[in-house]
């Protein structure tokens, strides 16, 4: 089968299109046909390497995979050839503390396919049967492929971890992107007022039409002070961020007293700065968060089925061009999804 590959890790051009051997469902699993499979910074960081995280290569990413089951592995159950699903990318152990609590992302084995294992940017690609979600005739696989993991992220983020209610005020940074897009709808559904960061003109109005009340854009001016002003010198009282290092000092100005900062990644460096007198003073609380448990998928999967979220798509590109999506998500030049279809 075709799938896009990397031998050694690097920069986009060790992105290559390769000749693989099929996979096989083994039991508990099935084989999947790939009708598209989205990107993630997941894809970046593993093609570049990180500390600690070592692949069998060459490796397919691809955490976020839409198609038709054409194989059910021994013991399969609920599931039959022909049906159109999408895939929670998450991987559990079912054993440990944390998934008999319920909180599968807390496992102690935790691992997301695509990062930690081969993915969908192939025609076929093996999952476990329980990590596939049938999806609705009116959803396309294009759809279907761009909105498992930052759907997920984003509503445990802001609903579970976050405590988002309604009327709160809430700050969404880096809001061209996947995980910031859907939590930009997400916030809106939940009634909040939405401040959203972005960088450029186009960007900035593409994110108001999202549902935004106000866009700043950080490339014109200090978004902090122009949220300070916004809110009359109160700030706002939930930040969700992944840009991290870069603006860290501006988003703890940014909050009001008793506000939160919810961090679910680092695109800009993990080394965050805060000025500690302004967090116990203020009484901030900064809170780690990461993709979601098992139930919250599911929950937030139904609202896209019932079209209350939008999955947002920036381009979808054949397969042929992957080397080509690494290039346009490094830069940030996306506004939602890029989606790759073989």
């Amino acid at each position: 089968m075709k799938a896009a590959i990397f031998r050694q890790h690097g920069g986009p051009e060790v992105i290559e299109i390769a000749d693989v051997p099929r996979p096989e469902a083994k039991p508990g699993q099935i084989l999947i046909a790939v009708h598209g499979a989205a990107m993630n910074h997941l894809d970046l960081w593993a093609r570049r390497g990180l500390p600690g995280l070592e692949l069998e290569l060459p490796h397919i990413g691809g955490s976020d995979i839409a198609g038709i089951v054409v194989e059910l592995g021994l013991g399969v159950t609920g599931l039959k050839a022909g049906t159109r699903v999408l895939v929670n990318p998450s991987l559990w152990c079912g054993e440990c503390e944390w998934c008999l609590k319920g909180e599968e992302s807390l496992c102690n084995s935790y691992r997301i396919i695509g990062e930690h294992t081969n993915g969908g940017f192939a025609e076929y690609a093996v999952v476990p049967a329980q990590n596939a979600l049938p999806i609705p005739d009116d959803l396309s696989f294009e759809q279907a492929a761009a909105v498992p993991l930052v759907y997920q992220t984003a509503w445990r983020g802001l609903i579970n971890r976050g405590g988002l209610r309604p009327g709160a005020m809430v700050l969404i940074t880096g809001a061209s992107g996947g995980v910031s897009t859907a939590a930009i709808q997400i916030a809106k559904l939940k009634g909040a007022h939405v401040f959203a960061v972005t960088g450029g003109a186009e960007k900035a109005q593409r994110a108001q039409e999202l549902g935004a009340d106000m866009v700043v854009d950080r490339l014109e001016c200090d978004f902090s002070k122009e949220v300070w002003k916004a809110t009359d010198k109160r700030g706002v009282d939930l930040a969700f961020d992944s840009v991290g290092e870069a603006i860290w000092p501006e988003i703890m100005r940014a909050l009001a007293r008793d506000g939160r900062l919810v961090t679910y990644g680092a695109t800009t460096g993990p080394k965050g700065q805060a000025d500690i007198r302004a967090v116990f003073w203020k009484q901030l609380r900064i809170i780690g968060s990461t993709m979601s448990n098992r139930a919250e998928f599911e929950e937030v999967m139904s609202l896209v089925f019932q079209k209350k979220l939008r999955p947002v798509i920036d381009v979808v590109w054949p397969l042929d061009r992957a080397r080509e999506a690494h290039v346009r998500l490094e830069a940030g030049q996306q506004f939602g999804k890029i989606v790759l279809t073989p």
